[in-house]
């Protein structure tokens, strides 16, 4: 039985105690405007000292906000704990969220069998809005988002981007170009047979990094180019299948920091030194990653955690009022630059 004595306190009592009527204290409470200053800072003063928690679902009905945003991955829980770049997404958007006082309500799919589970709760007026990245080619997500009628934010260019027009909203590093800087230095370093190790060709971003590579390398010999699925085994995986093919290779430009980390392995296995021999360079400035590889990785910085933000920040103000209005035009996706971060590998 719950005990009287720790009642929570009610809307009436912190309308009595801010002298204002209970419809007054409501429209406080809910963040509506038309109250005057010095009523919203007695109510606000009530509340602090009753200690008066809203309850969420009447505030839903009265502001029609959940309050709370999805964050969906499109990727298996094994991959999501393991990899240093999620947590850093996450914790960018986990910290805008809060600083609006709002939710994160992760979700995550093993598989696309998991996407009707993902499209009911979207569906089912839990959340305001979701936040969806690590998109595959065939990925459905977005359109179930849509079809739910909640707002949407993307993390990378998807690849429908360039048909789809203005309403699209993404946030994304420039991937492409911070790759052509990675190429740029290694033959600026004198190395002449180059190699890739791409991510998952069926991701934007693996594919952008890719055509950054081919930009100043036009001429590549397809041997030289081999696809990690950006894990540490892929990395080493692909490592292994460059080395086999070209023996003489003195450089290799990797997508992420993690496939890197494998690359390295094998190379340090192989009797292979860094950078004499063979230049690597990642990408995403890992901290945790980039740091603590033997050695200290050379690296294509996007500033993750900040990104995190921008994603939280861009569909917090697609869901304000205003963003049906004229106020739309000054949404659009958002594309951050990148920087080389040298260190000892290359």
């Amino acid at each position: 039985m719950s005990d009287p004595t720790f009642a929570r306190p009610t809307l009436e009592e912190v309308a009595a105690r801010a002298g204002v009527s209970r419809a007054t204290a409501s429209r406080v409470v809910n963040g509506s405007e038309g109250v005057r200053a010095p009523l919203v800072e007695r109510v606000r003063a009530a509340v602090d000292e009753l200690g008066y928690v809203p309850n969420q679902a009447a505030r839903t009905l009265v502001t029609r906000r959940n309050g709370a945003v999805a964050v969906v991955v499109a990727e298996p829980e094994s991959r999501f704990f393991a990899d240093p770049f999620f947590a850093q997404q996450v914790r960018g958007i986990s910290k805008e969220l809060t600083a609006h006082d709002n939710q994160l309500v992760l979700l995550l799919t093993e598989g696309t069998a998991d996407y009707e589970r993902v499209g009911r709760y979207l569906a089912g007026g839990h959340v305001d809005g979701a936040l969806i990245f690590s998109l595959h080619d065939d990925d459905s997500l977005p359109v179930m988002a849509r079809k739910a009628g909640v707002a949407t934010v993307i993390g990378g260019r998807p690849s429908w981007s360039d048909d789809s027009g203005p309403s699209t909203l993404y946030v994304d590093c420039d991937n492409r170009g911070g790759a052509r800087d990675a190429v740029r230095h290694l033959l600026n370093l004198g190395r002449r047979r180059v190699g890739h190790i791409a991510g998952p060709l069926d991701q934007t971003a693996s594919i952008d990094r890719l055509d950054g590579f081919r930009d100043v390398l036009p001429d590549i010999d397809p041997l030289l180019i081999a696809e990690g699925d950006f894990t540490p085994d892929g990395g080493s995986r692909a490592m292994e299948q460059l080395l086999e093919r070209v023996p003489d290779l003195d450089a290799v430009f990797v997508a992420s920091d993690v496939m890197a980390s494998g690359a390295l392995r094998v190379l340090r296995q192989r009797g292979l030194r860094v950078p004499q021999d063979v230049a690597v360079i990642g990408f995403d400035d890992i901290v945790s990653v980039a740091e603590w590889t033997d050695p200290p990785l050379t690296t294509i910085r996007q500033d993750i955690e900040e990104m995190g933000r921008m994603m939280a920040r861009l569909l917090l103000r697609a869901l304000e009022p205003s963003a049906g209005t004229d106020g739309a035009s000054a949404l659009a996706p958002i594309v951050t630059p990148t920087q080389l971060v040298v260190r000892a590998s290359a």
